[in-house]
């Protein structure tokens, strides 16, 4: 079965690799160039297609008719989309007859759009999941066609939870490839009004609103923590602190939110309900750790966050 595939991240190579180990003919495989001003933490799936000899386009405009009469050219039974960032419009998605299937980051229909991973997170959610469906012209809300469930540890990261995520994709493909191979494809619609849908983040998204409880602060640090750009407060002075990892401590106590809290063993911030402990902060491009953070409070004489 002759496949088009758009692709991207480490993602976009799970699934490049599933279709190989398939049988799929990828006929073309496209993908974007990498984003100099971001940290590209993840595998190269222009590197992968190169070493496996399959023709590999870096395309930011997809929809243009020059590349519409290519994939048109193509002559795909099917495509795939594997955190490909960009939308595909109708004309491409209507050109093979089996249909174009995306692989989504959650349990559809909740968490559609943008950034599931790091809104799972965010929002203190306890399970997330895979999705492969139909791609329609409307984001993630196509047929489902199979899920795989994945739990959400206390202590994951976006990186961490991402990766459990790439695993189970893995398993999720080897499940219905072979079905799809034979034409033998499940479809269930989605209850978009029973799901949700979230926008991108941007780095301004990851300031600290010390009001809000120390559960909800940590969900947040822990969803934008490396190789996301951080979740941030500023000293009194203005500077900037960056917060990588933090955890949640129960307070007996109610003081202000953001005031500071300074003992030799460590630093712990008041919040609107109990306190975080700072475990790995960054200032000035320096980073520090346990004693480090405490001599920096003390020799600063920090007081408060804000």
């Amino acid at each position: 079965m002759k496949a088009a595939v758009f692709a991207y991240h480490n993602m976009g190579i799970a699934g490049l690799e599933a279709l190989a180990k398939h049988g799929f003919d990828i006929a073309a495989v496209f993908t974007h160039e990498d984003d100099p001003d971001e940290n590209c933490w993840f595998g190269s799936v222009k590197g992968w297609a190169e070493k496996k000899d399959i023709t590999v386009y870096t395309i930011e405009e997809i929809n243009e008719p020059q590349w519409i009469k290519k994939i048109t050219s193509l002559k795909p039974d099917i495509i795939f989309s594997f955190y490909y960032r960009k939308m595909i419009c109708r004309e491409i998605l209507d050109i093979p007859a089996l249909g174009a299937f995306n692989l989504h980051g959650s349990l559809l229909p909740a968490y559609r759009g943008r950034c599931p991973v790091n809104w799972v997170l965010i929002n203190g959610e306890k399970r997330t999941g895979v999705t492969l469906h139909y791609m329609i012209d409307k984001p993630d809300a196509g047929d489902i066609v199979g899920q795989k469930e994945v739990e959400i540890s206390f202590t994951d990261t976006a990186r961490t939870l991402y990766d459990k995520l790439c695993l189970s994709a893995k398993e999720l493909l080897d499940e219905l490839l072979p079905l799809i191979n034979k034409g033998q494809i499940h479809r269930q619609k989605q209850d978009l009004k029973a799901g949700s849908y979230y926008g991108g983040r941007r780095p301004e998204d990851g300031r600290i609103e010390w009001n809000k409880s120390a559960q909800d602060i940590y969900n947040l640090i822990r969803g934008v923590t490396e190789p996301y750009p951080g979740a941030f407060t500023f000293l009194e002075n203005g500077e900037k602190l960056i917060i990588w990892w933090a955890e949640p401590v129960k307070a007996n106590i109610v003081k202000v939110p953001g005031e500071v809290e300074i003992s030799t063993e460590n630093i712990r911030v008041y919040t609107g309900k109990d306190a975080i402990k700072l475990i790995g902060i960054e200032v000035q491009e320096r980073r520090m750790k346990g004693s480090q953070i405490s001599e920096y409070f003390q020799k600063g004489k920090v007081t408060k966050l804000k």
